[in-house]
């Protein structure tokens, strides 16, 4: 039974090391317990409850705790100010050909369009999110009839 528990452990460690969100530490732990069990000569039944055990309180008690540590926090930056701007279009807007640009605040931006449709030089759009160095833009007009 060393040898059983010993490779559910190994295991549940494995499965955690490929991972990255506190996924099954809690089971290594559970059967790490059970080990120390089968080393006091407890029966098998024993063993397993004890593993169920330490498993759940391990989960119900430290899953909050390392959830809570393991957010990510996202920092603003300046260009989230850029969040539904309405701007030029300074180069007509094309993905497939992957061209387009935008004036925002003085400054040219390259552009994409959110939907995928042309946009030509002159319009107007609204800024929906940024990708990279990429305004994600939409064309204003729609914009208007969707809000």
């Amino acid at each position: 039974m060393l040898l059983f528990w010993i490779i559910v452990m190994l295991a549940f460690l494995g499965i955690e090391a490929a991972t990255v969100g506190l996924v099954s530490i809690w089971f290594a732990v559970g059967a790490c317990a059970a080990l120390i069990a089968t080393a006091l000569r407890m029966n098998f039944v024993l063993q397993v409850v004890i593993f169920l055990a330490v498993s759940g309180v391990m989960l119900l008690a430290l899953k909050p705790f390392a959830k809570k540590a393991l957010q990510v926090r996202k920092k603003p930056t300046n260009a989230d100010r850029l969040l539904g701007v309405i701007c030029p279009v300074t180069e007509a807007i094309d993905n497939i050909t992957g061209t387009g640009a935008v004036s925002v605040s003085g400054k040219e931006w390259t552009a994409r369009s959110l939907t995928g449709v042309n946009i030509p030089a002159g319009e107007f759009v609204r800024v929906d999110s940024i990708q990279g160095v990429k305004l994600i833009v939409e064309p204003a007009a729609q914009t208007v009839e969707t809000e």
